[in-house]
């Protein structure tokens, strides 16, 4: 069995255990209403650092490159809100 097969087995089984110690961890009660708003909004935040990293992150793994590229979303989505000029992609209310 080669490496990258033994850590494929490795992952599996972890994410196994860790799927399986919530709810025997919880033991049939519910989620207290505080930390099921903080694991609905885990989701989400992680998403967002994700898209930032793979947009501005270096492809040999280095430093984050932020450039004149990655500001021209930004800035467009900004001034589709609250500017004079809506993107055609945007739902902002008409002039």
């Amino acid at each position: 069995m080669s490496e990258v097969w033994v850590t494929i087995a490795v992952l599996a089984v972890a994410t196994a255990v860790i799927r399986a110690s919530g709810p025997l961890a919880l033991g049939g009660r519910d989620i207290p209403a505080r930390a099921a708003a903080v694991i609905a909004l885990i989701a989400p935040a992680l998403l967002a650092a994700l898209v930032v990293v793979e947009t501005v992150g270096a492809p040999e793994g280095g430093a984050l490159e932020v450039d004149a590229r990655s500001s021209g979303s930004p800035r467009r989505a900004a001034r589709s809100r609250w500017g004079s000029r809506p993107c055609r992609w945007s739902r902002s209310r008409p002039s």
